[in-house]
């Protein structure tokens, strides 16, 4: 296993290119285009494996793999004031706090 094996890799069909197309969600700009689902896997893992390499060889630092970051579980969200009221309502009726109603609900969205 390489460390470019950590990226977060992803292929999907478009209709626009009328082929698949591989990503890579820790470089956005990265993508590989092929005529099929392997092809465009393959070809993403290894432009990413290049670019690695190139910035290695130029002392440049490598973005760290999304899988091998740590999470502390916490982070700040801004929403409008109704919106706050609402799900303060919406938490005093079931009875949580909520933190746990907006986290229940971004599970439940997310997956």
């Amino acid at each position: 296993m390489t460390y470019s094996d950590h990226y977060t890799y992803r292929v999907r069909w478009s209709a626009e290119d009328a082929a698949f197309v591989g990503t890579v969600a820790e470089w956005p700009s990265l993508s590989w285009v092929a005529d099929s689902n392997r092809a465009a896997f393959e070809g993403i893992q290894t432009l990413v494996s290049d670019v690695l390499e190139e910035m290695r060889a130029a002392g440049e630092t490598v973005p760290e793999p999304i899988a091998d970051r740590r999470y502390s579980g916490k982070f700040m969200v801004r929403i409008p004031p109704e919106a706050h009221r609402e799900l303060a309502l919406a938490a005093a009726e079931q009875d949580v706090s909520i933190n746990r109603l907006v986290s229940s609900r971004l599970i439940s969205t997310s997956s």
